[in-house]
């Protein structure tokens, strides 16, 4: 279960609960660098001044930049996707762009694709 932000920072960030199944891709999420001991850097309190916010995350992006399963933990996040906490070295709001940049790349993709059924006619 994902905790909301209010939650103490002393949360999981990778929650067992919400990882991969075993049979699909793995437990990617045991060797991520956030469950051993650094967890707190990962969810935002409440209340956050942003000054410290902005301190954390950047925290959290350094721990994030060495752990090996980064790209596993991000694709988990925006396949989710997490609305909370920083994953995968992105936070909430860096990993809504990524969506909203991935949904037009589609756009432009299918669209660029021609129609099947309209050169038939």
């Amino acid at each position: 279960m994902l905790h909301p932000p209010h939650q103490s920072l002393q949360v999981a960030a990778v929650p067992a609960q919400r990882g991969p199944r075993e049979d699909e891709a793995g437990p990617w999420h045991s060797e991520a660098v956030c469950r051993r001991d650094e967890a707190g850097l990962f969810f935002a309190p409440s209340k956050e001044p942003t000054a410290a916010r902005l301190a954390r995350e950047e925290a959290a992006k350094r721990v994030c930049a060495r752990c090996p399963v980064m790209v596993e933990c991000r694709e988990h996040a925006l396949l989710q996707p997490e609305p909370y906490g920083v994953w995968g070295g992105l936070t909430a709001a860096e990993r809504r762009v990524v969506l909203a940049r991935r949904r037009r790349r589609e756009a432009e993709l299918r669209s660029a694709v021609p129609d099947p059924m309209a050169q038939a006619g």
